[in-house]
């Protein structure tokens, strides 16, 4: 087996990015400084970000920014389908050559009319009719992955916040089930609000890793780094992973179709889970040594 070091592409791609940053479409020093963050994917903001008054002057500022490459993934936000600026959105952004454009609002027709640009969708579920609807969603040709708007789906719903966050764990595994269910890679998680207290966001990410998510959305450059270190495997996940796709390997090539390891009983289920680990660290934009 080649060392995992040995070929990681420094490039993200929307199947394996872990850091979704959202930057104002109408603040070009913003854009500008979350286009250098380190984000394996940046998401000018046309949608909540940007007053009614400034959606034209956002569009201009977001063509100019998005226009140049970088290491990081570009999308862009646009408003909802059904709204006064959606079809402005679209048309403006088609000479662009960005990597997707995420949807809030998000239903299958929604997706459905998104998907003209032939882009990737990376559609947001907030609402109580997208998350009722979420593998409807996630099954929309074009729609590569599934985001939790948790703040306004929170509000349409009356949750309150919890500190160990189980009001969310329905919508949080809802998207994670719908999503493997559709054969899309697994859903982004909330943001995390609180931009000073990068020890919470440590902990929700890791706890939303635990339910299947494996990336997180961020609203400022500094959650940037916290996240893509709690979605990277650890170097002693990826000692352990190697170590057990090698002992199964072994037994295989000695006729056995499972090997202890350690004390644990090692069979296909928990090497698949291992390979899915060094795959995952593979991908990763940070080298693993």
């Amino acid at each position: 087996m080649s060392d995992i070091g040995d070929s990681v592409n420094r490039m993200p791609s929307l199947a394996s990015a872990r850091s979704f940053l959202f930057a104002p479409g109408s603040d070009a020093r913003k854009l500008s400084k979350a286009l250098g963050s380190g984000a394996d994917a940046v998401v000018a903001d046309l949608e909540d970000a940007v007053l009614p008054d400034e959606k034209a002057r956002a569009r201009s500022l977001v063509v100019d920014a998005m226009g140049g490459g970088g290491d990081s993934l570009r999308l862009v936000r646009v408003n909802a389908v059904g709204t006064p600026w959606f079809d402005d959105d679209i048309s403006s952004l088609s000479a662009l050559d960005l990597d997707g454009i995420v949807l809030p609002k998000a239903t299958p027709e929604a997706a459905a009319r998104t998907t003209q640009l032939g882009l990737p969708v990376v559609a947001i579920v907030e609402t109580a009719d997208g998350l009722r609807r979420a593998h409807a969603l996630a099954s929309t040709s074009g729609v590569e992955t599934l985001i939790l708007g948790a703040v306004d789906l929170g509000l349409e719903l009356g949750l309150e916040p919890r500190p160990d966050g189980l009001e969310l764990l329905h919508a949080r595994s809802t998207l994670v089930v719908d999503s493997a269910a559709a054969g899309i890679r697994p859903p982004v998680d909330q943001v995390w609000v609180d931009t000073r207290d990068l020890d919470g966001l440590g902990r929700d990410c890791l706890f939303a890793r635990s339910l299947g998510f494996r990336g997180k959305a961020c609203i400022h450059p500094a959650q940037v780094e916290v996240v893509n270190e709690a979605f990277t495997p650890s170097q002693d996940e990826v000692t352990r992973a190697q170590a057990v796709v090698a002992a199964y390997e072994r037994a295989v090539e000695e006729g056995r179709g499972a090997v202890a390891l350690d004390g644990e009983m090692i069979d296909l289920p928990v090497v698949e889970r291992a390979r899915r680990v060094l795959a995952n660290a593979k991908r990763s934009v940070l080298h693993v040594e």
